[in-house]
């Protein structure tokens, strides 16, 4: 139980941080699991959000050998990159929850700034 709230608590006070230097800036939130990742940019002063993309997409699912690499974190990013710029989003806040910026999640974000968001 420790690990658990231990990992809560990370999670709140990196939020806590995006929310400070936001700026009025839509939120770009990662969530990871042992088989996928999922990614949405969430405006969180109407509470609603704008884009996701996921590695259970379908345009992605049939490329994608697993959900559970870099090379399908990177897919995803270059995924929600497209859809946050048709919804008109240009400049996000990058929100890596409790994991660390390193492996799938930094693919993802490298791979969401080569598609045009920036951070």
């Amino acid at each position: 139980m420790a690990s658990k709230e231990s990992t809560q608590k990370r999670a709140q006070r990196i939020r806590r941080q995006i929310k400070k230097v936001a700026g009025g800036r839509p939120r770009l939130s990662v969530h990871r699991t042992s088989k996928n990742i999922y990614v949405q940019v969430i405006d969180d002063v109407k509470g609603h959000t704008l884009a996701a993309a996921s590695t259970l997409d379908a345009s992605l699912k049939a490329d994608l050998k697993t959900g559970a690499d870099t090379a399908a974190a990177a897919a995803v990013g270059k995924l929600i990159a497209e859809r946050a710029s048709k919804a008109g989003v240009k400049e996000v806040v990058f929100d890596r929850g409790a994991y660390i910026y390193h492996g799938r999640v930094k693919a993802l974000a490298e791979a969401a700034r080569e598609g045009g968001l920036s951070f």
